[in-house]
């Protein structure tokens, strides 16, 4: 065998080996933010929306469906990962189908957070609404498959929850509401956890056991954050105070997940991390082939987002080089890095389920 074919088949054999380590999920149910959001805020009412060009410039057929990027998110890639279709259908404004059921469904709504107050400001779905739905999704689910079938596509789902960042950016930080009422951050990341925690309990209520719990990201280095603080002049730089804030939450967030755990018989409950690869790309974007980590493709790429990055907003060539697509929210390629990342790291602590 030449030596070319050799090595092509050894790839194929390494890539089929781990793909095999891979988990078997009934589907995936997502829950949270913008960050795993696939188009439920287009039924909202809600400024936080981007069902309108540029967004989803690199989506197939170029359709911007309501996601928070120029491509595709978490949700569509991990389903992709785990052997299931990628696009991870809204729930809201639809009827279940089978495919549904196969799939996976997502309740996110881009805006909202474990803070009550989050929500109230943006008028995003709050997570409690979210679990309505998820309510909603549980009654039809029985009515198709019955109640034994429910409980084995419930119990053997991927449920992926990702939020915390715009409670800190909209009520600590930016609009420092919370901040007069807590004397310090980390009492705010008790209140948010203590939210957290009910939110896993109900979801294992509802018959949830695999759960993947996203830390938060670096916020300090989100474009938007920056220029909050020093201006569109200033020499751009990640706020490191506020990367420590989130830091010392997904420590506690890590800690308090582990303590959860023997509580919830049968289940299997993981912290995520997300901080560390994204931090990694800003630290070293060659790496990735970013040559772009603190502003957006979209317009300025420091301010723009939602309904401000819009088709009369400039865009730069290729996103693929900038790890943000706006001034908030990653880009496809970032995300594709992360999926890497949580594929290596998080998805084979589900394998022995």
């Amino acid at each position: 065998m030449a030596p070319s074919i050799l090595l092509l088949t050894l790839v194929a054999v390494y890539s089929i080996s781990e793909a095999a380590t891979l988990p078997k999920f009934s589907g995936t149910l997502i829950f949270g933010d913008s960050t795993v959001d696939t188009g439920n805020n287009n039924y909202v009412e809600t400024v936080f929306r981007s069902d309108h060009p540029p967004y989803g410039r690199d989506f197939p057929d170029h359709v911007p469906t309501g996601r928070f990027s120029n491509g595709k998110l978490i949700p569509d890639l991990a389903a992709g990962i785990l052997g299931m279709k990628e696009t991870v259908p809204p729930f809201l404004n639809r009827s279940l189908t089978d495919d549904d059921i196969r799939t996976g469904v997502c309740f996110a709504s881009a805006g909202s957070g474990y803070d009550d107050m989050t929500t109230a400001a943006t008028g995003a779905i709050p997570l409690d609404e979210q679990l309505e739905l998820f309510k909603n999704y549980i009654t039809r689910l029985k009515g198709i498959v019955g109640e034994e079938e429910a409980r084995k596509i419930l119990g053997g789902a991927l449920i992926i929850v990702s939020s915390g960042t715009n409670d800190l950016v909209y009520n600590y930080y930016d609009i420092p509401t919370r901040r007069y009422q807590f004397n310090t951050i980390s009492g705010y990341h008790d209140f948010l956890l203590n939210s957290l925690q009910s939110f896993v309990q109900e979801l294992y209520n509802l018959g949830g056991r695999l759960m993947a719990i996203a830390g938060l990201p670096p916020i300090g280095c989100l474009p938007v954050q920056i220029v909050t603080r020093y201006g569109s002049s200033g020499t751009p730089a990640c706020l490191e105070d506020q990367n420590l804030d989130c830091q010392t939450y997904n420590k506690k967030l890590k800690r308090l997940l582990t303590q959860l755990q023997p509580s919830l018989p049968g289940s299997r409950i993981i912290y995520a991390d997300i901080y560390d690869p994204l931090s990694d790309m800003v630290s070293q974007p060659q790496k990735y082939g970013f040559v772009e980590t603190h502003r957006g493709c979209c317009g300025t790429g420091v301010v723009e987002a939602g309904s401000t990055c819009n088709k009369m907003t400039p865009t730069c060539g290729n996103a693929s080089r900038f790890m943000f697509w706006d001034s908030i929210h990653p880009s496809e390629s970032a995300y594709k890095f992360l999926i890497e990342y949580l594929e290596k790291n998080l998805f084979p602590q589900f394998k022995s389920i």
